[in-house]
């Protein structure tokens, strides 16, 4: 099965035109090598999908004839990353979280930066 219809079918990706460019931006690796939407996955292969910051690792178990409802997933993909991964990236959604609160969204605007330059005099 290629790698973006898989990644689909497992419910990684909300679409397979998702998948095929996360995999052709280099976003998604099978055994450590970037690879091309076409690439074939077998079962014992392992993904990882580039979720910033961190590198998500899964194990792949079987495949699907289609894409799965969300109870199956367990079945065909295991996760394997690790726990100090997955608590880096809770730490740094909740601080994008907490930012947004305050109205903090990515970088500051042109007016925002004016704003800000001459408040601190410069």
């Amino acid at each position: 099965m290629r790698i973006d219809k898989y990644l689909w079918c497992v419910r990684l990706f909300k679409t397979r035109s998702l998948a095929s460019t996360a995999c052709s931006k280099g976003r998604v690796k099978l055994n450590g090598e970037e690879i091309k939407p076409s690439k074939e996955v077998k079962v014992g292969d392992k993904i990882e999908l580039r979720i910033t910051p961190i590198w998500k690792s899964f194990d792949v178990l079987g495949f699907p004839k289609s894409r799965v409802g969300a109870k199956l997933v367990p079945e065909l993909i295991l996760e394997t990353t690790s726990a100090e991964d997955l608590e880096e990236l809770a730490m740094v959604n909740k601080m994008n979280a907490s930012s947004r609160e305050i109205g903090i969204y990515g970088r500051p605007t042109k007016k925002n930066r004016r704003n800000l330059d001459r408040f601190r005099g410069d």
